[in-house]
């Protein structure tokens, strides 16, 4: 029995029965040209480089206090130990993150009780944009982090969009206060594929080639500009006289056949006295 399924299988499933198309794919084929395409790595929208950051977010002074000790006269005049153990540098992370963030918006605020433009919204959350970039490079598993700064960045973004759509001088002044690069979204979204990028790729190979191969031929003629020239001026003396000795030898045969020709027109007309003109 396995037999007859053997045989009916050869037989009836044979691709010369269905007219099956049996030649070499011309699809995903691989050029001869030497063009290598590599895949582009793709930025986190975290990174500074993507997000438009340009600085980081820069270091506070150990021995400086904090905000809520900043005014205090009692801590001034206390004593060494007691301002060492009130010092940014003994305290926690956050108490320094706060006074960069209150330095920052101080330098873009109207007047010094301005917390709530825009300008002073986007400094304040340009300082922990920043904060959080550094914490997220020493700890780049934390996946709260990494969403909660996510959703700052765009935050910022709709606010610099805001502020580009409404006051652009502010918004220029504001990006160079802060150094800043703001990247507006694309009109259209294009995934990077290969075959594409290839095509590019090679037609930019061709135009190249093109533009050198053009390159060389002017080379080429324009060394040979010279000996054209002289060759051609040549030429041009050769019929300049071979010209003028015909002419003169058309006019004297004019006259012995009698005929005078107008100097204006060119017109022939018969002489009728005989004597030359």
């Amino acid at each position: 029995m396995w037999k007859v399924g053997l045989y009916l299988t050869k037989n009836l499933c044979s691709p010369s029965n269905y007219n099956i198309n049996t030649s070499l794919r011309e699809y995903a084929f691989k050029s001869n040209l030497k063009i290598k395409w590599i895949r582009p790595e793709k930025i986190p929208c975290q990174k500074p480089e993507k997000s438009g950051d340009l600085q980081k977010i820069g270091d506070v002074d150990s021995k400086g206090f904090p905000l809520q000790f900043s005014d205090s006269q009692e801590l001034l005049d206390a004593d060494e130990m007691v301002k060492k153990m009130f010092s940014l540098g003994f305290l926690p992370r956050k108490y320094s993150t706060q006074v960069l963030r209150h330095e920052m918006v101080c330098t873009v605020q109207r007047h010094h009780l301005d917390f709530g433009s825009m300008e002073s919204r986007i400094a304040s959350m340009t300082s922990i944009i920043r904060n959080w970039q550094e914490l997220y490079e020493q700890f780049p598993r934390n996946k709260k982090l990494n969403v909660r700064l996510k959703e700052l960045i765009d935050k910022r973004k709709k606010f610099l969009k805001y502020l580009r759509r409404w006051d652009y001088k502010r918004y220029e002044w504001l990006l160079s206060k802060l150094d800043v690069v703001y990247h507006p979204p694309p009109n259209e979204f294009r995934r990077v594929t290969r075959k594409e990028s290839l095509c590019k790729l090679t037609d930019k190979y061709c135009n190249d080639l093109k533009e050198q191969r053009l390159k060389q031929y002017k080379a080429t003629l324009e060394s040979q500009q010279i000996e054209f020239l002289r060759d051609k001026i040549k030429l041009a003396i050769q019929i300049r006289t071979g010209t003028d000795k015909s002419l003169k030898e058309h006019s004297a045969a004019l006259l012995r056949c009698g005929v005078v020709q107008c100097g204006v027109c060119s017109h022939q007309f018969p002489n009728m006295h005989g004597n030359v003109r």
